[in-house]
Parts: C-alpha cells; sequence; structure tokens
C-alpha cells in the first residue's frame, strides 16, 4: 500500500474515527491513532478537542512510524515526538518550553518536522522536554529546569542541544524531569531532577550532565516513572530506586530509596514499562505482574488497591507493547487489538465512555494491525502505532 493510496483512504475513515464507537473502527486503518484529553493539540489530528476514542494523527501513517513517545504533566504541557523509519523526527503538541523542539513556544495540533536531528534511532519524552538517539549520542530540547537536558546548564532550548560525554547509547527513557541512558556496555547514566532520588546516585543532588548509576552491570533496559527509574538486566530481574510512597519500586515497602533496590518476586521477566506512578513486567511467558499506585484501577487486577510488591493481571497475555500515563495504562496485544484501564475522566481509555475501569476495555478490535501504545508520561492522552 503506498502512502498516496493511504492518504486517500483517511478521508472517508475520518468521521468513524473521530465518533464511532471503539469496535466500529476500520481494522486496517492505516494511521496513527490517538484519544483522550486534547487541549494542547496533543492527538495530533488538528483539533483542541477530547477524542472518546481513536482519532487518527494527521497524515503520520503507522508503517512510517519506528517509535512514538508522549510527554507532559497535564493537558497544557502534553506533546507526543515520532521518529520516522528514515530517522527523522516529528512533534506536535503544547510547546510552552520549546518541548517541540522547532525553535519556537508556540503549540502546535499537527505533527512537523524537527529541523536537524536524522539519523535517529530511539526518542523519549518527559514532562517539558525530549530526547532523541542519534549514532549513539543523546540529544535533547525543551525545559531544562533541573539540568535535564544533561548540557551542563539549566537553560531551555527551543531546538536540539547535545547531552554532554555521552556516546555509544542504545536505549534511553524519560521521568518527569530526569532521564535515563543504557550504553552498549551495560552501564546506566542519569541526569536532572533527583530530589527523590531518582538517578540512583545515592543522593538527592541534581545534575546537570550525566552521571554512571553506581552498582549497576549487564543492564538490557530502561525505563522511568515520573520520579521512580527501574532497569532490567540480563539474568530477567528488575531493578528499581527514586520514589516509592506508593510502592512502585515493587521492594515491599513505600520507602524511597536513593539506590537501586530488587523488585522482589520477578524472575524471566522479557520486558518492563513504568508508568507514572505505577510500574509493569511482561514475563518471558507472556504473563504481565503489576505494581504501584493503583486508586483508580490502573493496575488492571480488578482492584483499586495498591500494591507493592508485583501482583499478576488477570487475563493479559501476548502483549506486545505497554504505556501508562498519571492513572491510566494502555496495552496492544498480539492480535493487533489496543486494551485499557484506569482512570477514563476524558475518555483517555478510548472506549467511547467516562467512566474508570480496573480491568482492561477495548479501544481497539483484534485485527486493526497495530502493536505499540504510547502514553503521556503523567497527563490524561493515549497513542497506538
Amino acid at each position: 500500500m503506498t502512502y498516496t493510496f493511504v492518504r486517500g483512504v483517511a478521508a472517508a475513515l475520518a468521521l468513524l474515527a473521530l465518533t464511532g464507537p471503539a469496535h466500529a473502527a476500520e481494522p486496517r486503518d492505516p494511521w496513527v491513532r490517538a484519544w483522550g484529553a486534547n487541549g494542547s493539540g496533543q492527538l495530533g489530528n488538528g483539533s483542541v478537542l477530547t477524542q472518546q476514542t481513536p482519532s487518527d494523527v494527521r497524515d503520520l501513517a503507522r508503517a512510517d512510524v519506528r517509535e512514538l513517545a508522549a510527554g507532559g504533566g497535564a493537558d497544557s504541557s502534553s506533546f507526543a515526538v515520532a521518529v520516522l523509519n528514515d530517522g527523522t523526527v516529528r512533534t506536535w503538541g503544547a510547546n510552552t518550553e520549546g518541548q517541540l523542539g522547532n525553535g519556537t513556544t508556540d503549540n502546535r495540533p499537527f505533527p512537523a518536522a524537527v529541523a536537524g536531528p536524522s539519523g535517529v534511532s530511539d526518542v523519549a519524552a518527559g514532562v517539558h522536554s525530549a530526547y532523541a538517539v542519534r549514532g549513539g549520542r543523546v540529544l535533547a530540547w525543551g525545559g531544562n529546569a533541573y539540568g535535564q537536558l544533561g548540557d551542563g546548564s539549566t537553560t531551555a532550548a527551543t531546538r536540539p542541544v547535545a547531552v554532554q560525554s555521552l556516546s555509544k547509547v542504545t536505549d534511553i527513557a524519560a521521568g518527569c524531569y530526569h532521564a535515563l541512558a543504557l550504553r552498549e556496555d551495560g552501564t546506566v547514566w542519569a541526569w536532572g531532577r533527583n530530589n527523590h532520588g531518582q538517578l540512583g546516585l545515592g543522593t538527592s543532588a541534581d545534575r546537570n550532565t550525566p552521571q554512571r548509576v553506581p552498582g549497576l552491570t549487564a543492564v538490557v533496559e530502561v525505563a522511568s516513572g515520573c520520579n521512580h527509574s527501574l532497569v532490567r538486566t540480563a539474568d530477567g530481574t528488575v531493578k528499581a530506586w527514586g520514589y516509592n510512597t506508593n510502592g512502585q519500586l515493587g521492594n515491599d515497602s513505600v520507602d524511597g530509596s536513593a539506590a537501586p533496590v530488587d523488585v522482589l518476586r520477578l524472575a524471566d521477566v522479557a520486558r518492563i514499562f513504568a508508568a507514572g506512578y505505577h510500574s509493569f513486567a511482561v514475563l518471558d511467558g507472556g504473563e504481565v505482574r503489576a505494581w504501584g499506585w493503583n486508586g483508580r484501577g490502573q493496575l488492571g487486577d480488578g482492584t483499586t488497591v495498591s500494591r507493592t510488591t508485583p501482583v499478576p493481571v488477570p487475563g493479559l497475555t501476548d502483549v506486545t507493547s505497554l504505556a501508562g500515563g498519571y492513572a491510566h495504562t494502555v496495552a496492544s496485544l498480539a492480535d493487533g487489538s489496543v486494551l485499557a484501564w484506569g482512570e477514563n475522566s476524558v475518555s483517555q481509555l478510548g472506549d467511547g465512555t467516562t467512566a474508570d475501569s480496573p480491568t482492561p476495555v477495548t479501544a481497539l478490535p483484534p485485527g486493526s494491525g497495530l502493536g505499540h501504545v504510547a502514553a503521556s508520561v503523567v497527563a490524561r492522552s493515549s497513542y497506538a502505532y
């Protein structure tokens, strides 16, 4: 299917995508989809209207997208950043601190290119900042009050700047105001805000350049919640550090830790995912475990009880991607369906209602062709691609 043809079918599906119930969505709709809060244009459909069911992100075909990340701490600051298969970057949504990277602070309700970066392989997004990995080095732009751009300053940047003294990066993650980078040698580096020990350095001092997290080796994946951090090691175990009032470190306590601790009752972990104040692991066998804040049912275990150690998410298997916002979670499955659970005050679950659900509901049906999801880090917008 060519891109020209794809654009031609979009008009015929637009009304259905914007207003129709989730179960009526065209199974092979070719566009990136978004739903929920949209006050800053973060859904990328050219409007600022809340969307109760998945709508098309304008002129962004999912087949062209390598990775999509969503940022923002409220509807007024929410935005998204996508890297395409050709290595270029698109951004849209709020731009109050230059987080769109286009040299302005004007919001934009549809995707447009970030001038300069090419050859990008990975992206991440915080509350007001964005990150891109290019050739093993990291670029950053947006807010920088806590040094989260890693360039040795606390000055915001409306265009990409280089994160200092960091090379051979293979994975990156962003929290609210801090970032983590994984290098080829299995070490982890952190910078930005550190008031809850989320940098893992054993202190609470902010850092405006990357610092190696002590004691971590053989790390193969990093993830970050708002103020907590996770890593998966080569032996299939998980470590966490930072804020822990809701049990998001998974170590059977609610005491924060400025150094890595073991997440308990986890083994044979294949993937990790961190939401605003809750966390997930997908096991080798496909089962999902969840822990942390659960006040709106965002763990998906059928309760609203927060968990200080991982618990099973019943009936959830074959997960290909998972993401969480402030108090909701979205997941894509191998059959092409997209499920969501937790808070639904602005329809961020995508099921056409505003009713919370402590168990998964369907945002997009099987056969949709969507295999990845994203969510604004501590906000109420959802994406599938």
